[in-house]
């Protein structure tokens, strides 16, 4: 079993930008009709923004104001599809026989929205980038519980997806909309997290792991489930 504290949280999708929101949403679950929207960011300067996705305007938007006023933290970051948008424009290019811009290229990969983070910020602290698969909200915190046990105090967590192109929708239903969330992870015994019997009815309504946290973050909920595959996780929050 890990034990955790998650001391703070924020998330960013379309028409949903703060608690008070996510805390509607939550206890009614709807697809927000804007897909094209992005957070403006304007605590950074304009060539900063400019050079932002709008995958990585919705990491920023979400983990920025948790990272104001604190040292500087390890970041774990999540995401089962990544820089879609980026990647589609970049076959569309080779498909018409053009050079791929390096930029884009270099921006398309991964780890790159870290990267950017930690250039923006200035920050040297490690940071690691999971390819994640359905319980991905899951690895994420095991893997920061796996940075406390080296000796880190605080680990920032950021879960994101984005809508993906019109051309892969078919092939990526577990992205509902466009999304980034934030969590403050410490050391502390306020949530708990195990593998359970498979048997055991999972509380998801059909939602990704990262937005069924949000929900159940959201509701105040005790205890929930989260099924992927063969794996059922157990959330407790204290």
């Amino acid at each position: 079993m890990l034990t955790f504290s998650i001391t703070h949280w924020q998330a960013w999708a379309p028409s949903i930008s703060n608690q008070s929101c996510w805390q509607d949403w939550a206890r009614a679950p709807f697809c927000p009709t804007v897909h094209d929207d992005a957070p403006r960011l304007d605590f950074l300067p304009l060539m900063q923004r400019r050079r932002l996705s709008a995958m990585a305007r919705m990491v920023f938007a979400s983990a920025w104001p948790l990272a104001e006023g604190r040292p500087p933290m390890p970041v774990v970051y999540a995401s089962r599809h990544g820089e879609t948008s980026r990647g589609f424009e970049l076959l569309q290019t080779l498909a018409r026989d053009e050079d791929l811009s390096p930029t884009s290229f270099a921006l398309s990969v991964h780890n790159a929205i870290l990267g950017q983070w930690s250039i923006v910020r200035q920050e040297t602290c490690e940071t690691v980038a999971l390819s994640i698969d359905g319980d991905g909200a899951e690895h994420a915190f095991l893997e920061a519980g796996a940075l406390q046990s080296r000796g880190h105090d605080q680990v920032l967590v950021i879960l994101a997806e984005e809508t993906p192109p019109g051309a892969y929708r078919p092939w990526t239903e577990d992205i509902p909309f466009s999304y980034a969330a934030a969590f403050v992870v410490e050391r502390g015994a306020n949530m708990s997290l195990e593998l359970c019997a498979d048997d055991t009815q999972p509380d998801d309504a059909g939602l990704p792991s990262p937005l069924n946290l949000l929900r159940h973050l959201a509701l105040n909920t005790s205890r929930w489930h989260c099924r992927t595959g063969n794996r059922t996780w157990a959330w407790t929050r204290r």
